[in-house]
């Protein structure tokens, strides 16, 4: 199956976790059965790693890295799109391989909330 991101999102921004949301809806369905995915990004030229987080970042939650290294195929990505989710990816495999990472994550957000 190939998901044309261009086409998820409506434009060539790929900015907000809406829409990574959105990308990552049309590419864990697949993967969680086993199925390959090719991720096409021919027309995008705009990336924010918020965007990533929610496309890639998540799969990491339910996926192995090798499995997705496996069965998710990046296509058309330019250079400094592929910067901004190799970074993306490899905060997310430390966020959901190291409890203590995670825990300490969530109490400067939390402490960012609380104006501290």
């Amino acid at each position: 199956m190939t998901c044309i991101v261009r086409d998820i999102i409506g434009g060539g921004d790929a900015i907000t976790l809406d829409d990574g949301q959105r990308v990552y809806g049309c590419v864990h369905t697949e993967l969680a059965a086993g199925h390959p995915v090719e991720l096409d990004f021919a027309g995008v030229s705009v990336f924010a790693s918020q965007f990533f987080n929610a496309a890639l970042g998540q799969l990491l939650k339910d996926h192995k890295p090798e499995d997705l290294n496996r069965l998710l195929k990046i296509l058309h990505l330019s250079p400094a799109g592929l910067a901004v989710a190799r970074r993306v990816i490899e905060n997310s495999k430390r966020y959901y391989d190291e409890p203590n990472y995670r825990e300490a994550q969530r109490q400067v957000l939390q402490a960012m909330s609380e104006g501290n």
